[in-house]
């Protein structure tokens, strides 16, 4: 008797355990970015995956735009896409003063630069200037669309910039082109701001996230880090906490360029630039015939991903875009990551690159990606398992974004809170999953209805063969 109540209260125990550790993912799209949901891979891995080389989206080539433009935000709006960037001045259209440009796109594939009237510079009433005059603010300045659902409607547009010492200032716009200053003061101003300064509303945390500049002496030298503040109102501004990046190695990080994932906001991913001080590539013979300048240091593309905007995760501390083929690929400040992620297909991300700065040939260029693609489950020809932690789920139906090779395949399995096989949902019951889609149900036995497991703590086992499984989702 004493025996079997002991098994019963250890069994009861081991239940709440589990029940504890469980994660309650509702009906949200989880991808591999981390490793916060993987209990276990058995000849599996957890694998980044670099964006394609798409070639040249524009290049800097106005007058008034000069080769060091930079901190590039791409919003897409509804049906077009818009690029603002900051443009410098040469000597001979007065000074080195600061603008912000525009470029505008129906696909993000195809650019122009849009005949605007709003400011006459160097003789030129049409140009593609839509900020002038406004001190540092252009030097980069940050626009975002404000989705705060207790916005004032009318602007739907907001954006950022300023330097340290005079603080970041917002304004505001109608239509993204014409903007004003929303008040005279800074709205923040503890920080270093010689970067691109990001702020969005995020939905998953109900605030305005703000990400900016700040410098973090490590061994009595300064490196260039992330620090982060929230706002519910763009009124109140938390005191700012640095970014923690858990046991990894401290690294110049130049650019954050976070913003949450539109397809699962519960994450937060930031596509930045790192920095290598006094790291030259560039041959000096070079030099002058390439006629660059910034040869002295070297950066390349970082991939990161949060879901408190504390914690960030660098698990992949391999470069995510390298500079590529090329010495003018090799100079200081280029390969700078566009700020924003955007969809450009029904199967296509687009990541967006400002490349060869301060030279003649100065451009953005575009990357691609497929949908959720940053990161994938995986295992080879010879096979391999995943197995998720404890989790709960809202749906009764299950879809996955998956790649497999001819020769491979995926099966899907459902283990109960005992790591036993739920009856019905084991590997052999699971319908062989082969291709490529964006968009999978997964069935078991030409049936996809979960309806009898939906609440319960399951434990999904992935059984991959040359294959790679980016996302899924339980779903209605």
């Amino acid at each position: 008797m004493k025996i079997r109540f002991l098994v019963l209260i250890c069994s009861l125990l081991g239940c709440e355990c589990l029940s504890a550790q469980c994660v309650n993912i509702g009906n949200k799209r989880i991808l591999f970015l981390d490793y916060d949901i993987i209990e276990r891979l058995d000849g599996a891995e957890l694998k980044m995956h670099s964006p394609i080389d798409r070639g040249v989206a524009f290049y800097f080539d106005k007058s008034w735009e000069g080769s060091s433009c930079a901190y590039v935000t791409i919003i897409k709006d509804s049906t077009f896409y818009r690029a603002y960037y900051r443009g410098r001045l040469t000597s001979k259209t007065n000074g080195a003063k600061q603008i912000t440009c525009v470029a505008e796109s129906k696909d993000g594939v195809h650019w122009y630069k849009p005949q605007l009237s709003i400011y006459r510079i160097a003789g030129y009433d049409e140009n593609n200037i839509v900020l002038m005059n406004e001190g540092d603010v252009s030097h980069n300045f940050s626009p975002f669309i404000d989705i705060n659902p207790k916005r004032d409607l009318r602007y739907r547009y907001k954006g950022i910039g300023g330097k340290e010492g005079k603080g970041l200032f917002v304004y505001q716009s109608i239509d993204g082109l014409k903007w004003v200053k929303m008040k005279e003061e800074p709205f923040y101003t503890d920080g270093n701001f010689d970067s691109q300064n990001v702020v969005f509303w995020s939905p998953e945390h109900n605030s305005y996230l703000l990400f900016f500049r700040k410098w973090r002496k490590v061994d009595k030298v300064l490196y260039r880090t992330i620090a982060m503040s929230r706002s519910e109102d763009f009124e109140k501004w938390e005191k700012y906490k640095l970014l923690d990046f858990g046991n990894t190695p401290i690294e110049n990080l130049y650019t954050n360029q976070i913003g949450f994932y539109y397809r699962a906001p519960q994450f937060l991913i930031g596509i930045g630039a790192r920095f290598f001080q006094n790291k030259k590539v560039m041959p000096d013979s070079l030099f002058t015939r390439m006629k660059a300048a910034y040869v002295n240091d070297c950066s390349d593309v970082y991939l990161m991903s949060s879901r408190d905007a504390l914690h960030f995760d660098r698990i992949f501390m391999e470069s995510f875009i390298r500079p590529g083929i090329g010495y003018n690929n090799w100079t200081s400040r280029t390969n700078y990551p566009a700020l924003n992620v955007v969809e450009t297909s029904d199967s296509e991300l687009s990541v967006y690159v400002n490349e060869n700065y301060m030279q003649s040939d100065a451009h953005l260029r575009r990357y691609s990606i497929r949908i959720d693609g940053f990161t994938s489950i995986c295992a080879g020809y010879v096979g391999g398992v995943v197995i998720t932690k404890p989790i709960k789920f809202s749906g009764t139906k299950l879809e996955i974004n998956y790649s497999t090779s001819a020769a491979g395949e995926i099966r899907i399995e459902l283990l109960d809170e005992r790591d036993e096989v739920i009856p019905g949902y084991s590997k052999e019951d699971c319908d062989c999953i082969v291709g490529d889609e964006i968009s999978r149900g997964v069935t078991w036995h030409g049936k996809s209805d979960l309806s009898s497991v939906e609440g319960q703590i399951v434990k999904m086992k992935f059984y991959l063969k040359d294959a790679d499984v980016f996302s899924f989702r339980y779903y209605r």
